[in-house]
């Protein structure tokens, strides 16, 4: 989550630090990393799902976490929760004018 949001300070983090009434202006020399933190989130999430789909497969023993399916579910609503926001801070430059 820190690899998305890193790659969106270069964009929203100006218009989000105006509008909170602070200068953005420090936030933009982020622009030229963002490639790698657009990078390093998305092997992130790859890394996310592979490790989650191994834990599925792998036979849990009773009282382990993976064994408890309010455990697991929570685990993959933070994945796809932590995949969405990574989409909508990575894809902010294309429609930021459409909101602002």
């Amino acid at each position: 989550m820190l690899a998305a949001v890193g790659s969106a300070l270069c964009c929203g983090g100006p218009v989000i630090a105006v509008t909170l009434g602070v200068s953005g202006a420090g936030l933009s020399a982020f622009e030229p990393y963002r490639p790698y933190f657009l990078g390093a989130t998305a092997f992130f999430l790859v890394l996310g799902f592979v490790l989650l789909d191994r834990e599925e497969k792998a036979a849990c023993v009773p009282g382990k976490p993976c064994a408890d399916p309010a455990v697991r579910r929570r685990m993959k609503v933070t994945l796809w929760s932590a995949t969405v926001l990574a989409v909508i801070f990575a894809t902010f430059p294309r429609w930021q004018t459409l909101l602002f």
